[in-house]
């Protein structure tokens, strides 16, 4: 449990969602059984609403891991998507890569391997949504080529945003976490109160920011 939800209501909420294919089930087991963070069910259904709602078609992805939100964002952009994902270790990377070819979405999935920090300002691309899910500490430094990056119109989406609790209430806050609370603090009050952004923070598995990037 994040600390967001009481845990009957996130277990109810899990309940309602619709059966996952096998190999999603596998991975989930995977990242259960090895403690790999992946995005969590109830915040995974919610991204795809958003991203069939918006009809987007291209979306940018800061932390991979095992490739698990790769596949579910690229399946539910159907056919024509393009998912750019990035993840620093090369462990990850070989993980996703093959669950990548099982769920036969090679050609809809490009994984960048490097720092987040360093390879999202040399991208050119631009993008219908971008998916912010890396370490939690240096969200305000992706910001600035998240913005240039992102389309008119388009949503940035900030994962694990209250963190468990702590960044909502200092006496949740463990001693050694300070800086990334203070950090994340920083970062929602930024997208919160940011000119070119329209925020909205849902407290949803372990906290989800939504900003719609303005005409």
């Amino acid at each position: 449990m994040s600390n967001i939800n009481q845990e009957y209501i996130q277990n109810y909420i899990r309940s309602l969602l619709p059966k996952p294919s096998i190999l999603i089930q596998e991975m989930e087991c995977f990242a259960r059984e090895n403690h790999i963070p992946i995005v969590q069910p109830e915040v995974a259904q919610f991204i795809v609403l958003i991203l069939q709602a918006q009809r987007c078609k291209k979306v940018l992805e800061i932390g991979t891991a095992i490739g698990y939100s790769s596949i579910l964002w690229a399946t539910a952009m159907g056919k024509g998507s393009k998912v750019v994902t990035i993840e620093r270790e090369s462990d990850m990377i070989f993980l996703a890569k093959q669950y990548v070819q099982r769920a036969q979405l090679q050609d809809n999935i490009k994984i960048l391997q490097g720092q987040g920090e360093e390879v999202v300002p040399i991208l050119k691309d631009h993008f219908d949504c971008i998916f912010l899910d890396a370490a939690k500490g240096h969200y305000m430094d992706f910001l600035p080529s998240c913005l240039s990056l992102l389309k008119t119109g388009g949503l940035l989406i900030s994962d694990n945003v209250l963190f468990r609790g702590m960044v909502a209430s200092d006496a949740l806050v463990n001693r050694r976490k300070i800086t990334i609370v203070k950090r994340m603090r920083k970062y929602l009050e930024c997208i919160s109160n940011h000119p070119q952004l329209i925020t909205s923070v849902i407290p949803i598995g372990d906290g989800l920011a939504i900003s719609l990037k303005k005409e």
